[in-house]
């Protein structure tokens, strides 16, 4: 029978496998693997960069997306596509980097997909129009993608377990700040010198990260005999399987989800397509994704709560520059300001963050970083439209300082334990839930904005009636402010003045409501907790 046949496959033939042996000799235990030199950690560092302008380019046009759709003459729906189409081609490369890694090394891989995304870069700065933005935002995600995972997993093969909490420290820090600075980046770059500048500011380290990740990196070697029984199915399956699903969370709240033809038929391709993939996955001799890593207790309880950090990181990093420019009017760089006190007391409390995962059970770690993600985002929902920057300044210190208390245990509990040679995969599958919280996230919180201020604008108005004297009065006092002020009539103008203020009044509820659903999913992850076990120190130094 030929690689191709569809066949159950026994538990002793998996084992033996290609797709499950690694490509080279396995790893010796943490206290006889010699010390990571000088070279090795540059080469890492660099990957490290690769990574944050991976993770960057995700968030780094939310706060310049007017200016973006200026700039290529789109529409407001069309200009959307901006940002959906770097994520679901980024969502098909995560869990797909594992294989190429393990085909091709991990250096290879990564500097191919460092060059790739630079190139690309470079076209997203000159294109155009939005067919041409498309185009290379689909390549700058798809190969960019594989730099994400290849780190997570490059900090667990290269250094011992004596050095691993510093380096998670780096690696959260990288992971969770980047979506933060984003806007703030990507702000300031477009106020100062044009939306251009969003990409090309890539360019340079790009060439940077790929020659040093050549220079420096060689922790393996390609296997090339992955290649015969290549999974094509499989992967035309999970690219429609991710790519349907990422499309109907990104487009479904603006499309009326399933009640819209092409979200609906989408749907049914992302439903049938993720049956046949997860079928494939487990009865085909070698599977392009391990999806056996799930067996692992502590990798399935990790890999969920990433989910959930997803939906924590990218949906605080979308609320707060959505409702500064919605209520506020704050332009791109004023939101970017805004943003760095996360950013900062984030970056202040990684050390802490460190030495407390040296002392502390992670466990009990991510449960206090749990609780603080959540109150940080519940004293965000008392926002009004008055709010300023030292109101903001609060939530979003405490929320800074609770995402390295919630990555680094999580980043520990998930792939800690596994083996050497189910890392690269796993690690794939491990930032996939990640991506994955924050479309499904967003999808959900795009949904409550648009629904609830429906909710929210009629319920105002149906207390807001020129029959109260004090509406009454209020309209009278502001048409003779506007009586020599506006061409039109000033009573008109007036109801338009009230009309505004009750909408804004319904979006600062909406948004309110948005967070208070966000507070609520970290506080029923805390019922998770008993479901994790903890780590066994002797268990990851023996598997490495």
């Amino acid at each position: 029978m030929d690689d191709s046949t569809y066949r159950p496959v026994a538990a002793a033939e998996v084992s033996e496998s290609p797709a499950f042996t690694p490509a080279a000799p396995p790893t010796p235990p943490a206290a006889a693997r010699p010390a990571v030199t000088g070279r090795q950690f540059a080469g890492f560092m660099a990957m490290v960069v690769g990574m944050f302008m991976a993770i960057l380019d995700i968030q780094i046009v939310s706060s310049s997306i007017r200016e973006i759709q200026a700039g290529l003459s789109a529409s407001a729906d069309e200009i959307t596509w901006v940002q959906t189409a770097y994520l679901i081609a980024e969502v098909i490369m995560i869990p797909f980097s594992g294989y190429l890694s393990r085909l091709l090394s991990t250096r290879v891989l990564f500097v191919i997909s460092a060059v790739g995304f630079t190139l690309m870069s470079i076209g997203c700065a000159l294109a155009t129009d939005l067919d041409a933005m498309i185009v290379f935002r689909v390549l700058q995600g798809f190969i960019g993608g594989a730099m994400i995972p290849t780190v997570f997993a490059t900090s667990f093969l290269m250094f011992p377990a004596d050095r691993r909490a510093g380096i998670t420290v780096l690696i959260g820090l990288v992971a969770t700040m980047a979506p933060t600075l984003g806007p703030t980046i990507g702000g300031y770059l477009t106020q100062t010198y044009s939306w251009h500048w969003m990409f090309l500011v890539n360019v340079l380290p790009g060439i940077a990260v790929a020659l040093a990740v050549w220079a420096f990196v060689d922790i393996d070697k390609p296997d090339w005999d992955l290649l015969r029984g290549f999974d094509y199915p499989g992967l035309l399956l999970m690219a429609l399987f991710l790519g349907s699903l990422e499309y109907v969370f990104e487009e479904g709240p603006r499309n009326d989800w399933f009640e819209d033809d092409v979200i609906a038929g989408f749907a049914v391709v992302s439903v049938v397509s993720a049956i046949l993939f997860f079928w494939r996955m487990f009865t085909y001799k070698q599977p392009i994704v391990w999806l056996r890593a799930f067996h692992d207790r502590n990798f399935a309880i990790g890999s969920l709560f990433s989910f959930i950090l997803g939906i924590g990181l990218y949906g605080s990093v979308f609320l707060l520059p959505a409702f500064l420019g919605r209520v506020r009017g704050f332009n791109s760089l004023q939101i970017g300001l805004l943003m760095i006190v996360t950013g900062a007391f984030q970056f202040a409390s990684a050390p802490i963050a460190g030495a407390l995962s040296k002392r502390l059970d992670l466990r009990v770690m991510l449960a206090l970083g749990l609780s603080l993600f959540g109150l940080g985002v519940y004293l965000q929902s008392f926002q009004t439209a008055e709010w300023g920057f030292w109101e903001f300044a609060l939530p979003q210190a405490v929320r800074g300082i609770s995402l390295m208390m919630c990555f680094i245990p999580i980043n520990t509990l998930a792939l800690g334990t596994l083996p050497p040679h189910e890392l690269k995969n796993a690690s794939g599958l491990y930032n996939l839930m990640r991506n994955l919280g924050g479309a499904i996230g967003l999808g959900a919180l795009n949904t409550v904005l648009i629904d609830r201020l429906a909710l929210h604008y009629q319920r105002i108005s149906e207390n807001i009636t020129t029959a109260r004297s004090a509406v009454g009065g209020f309209l009278d006092g502001l048409s003779s402010r506007l009586g020599d002020m506006v061409p039109v009539d000033p009573d008109l103008a007036a109801l338009r003045k009230l009309n505004d203020l009750v909408t804004r009044e319904a979006t600062v509820l909406t948004f309110n409501d948005a967070l208070l659903l966000m507070a609520g999913v970290f506080a029923v992850a805390l019922l998770l907790m008993p479901l994790i076990r903890k780590p066994q120190a002797a268990a990851v130094a023996g598997a490495h």
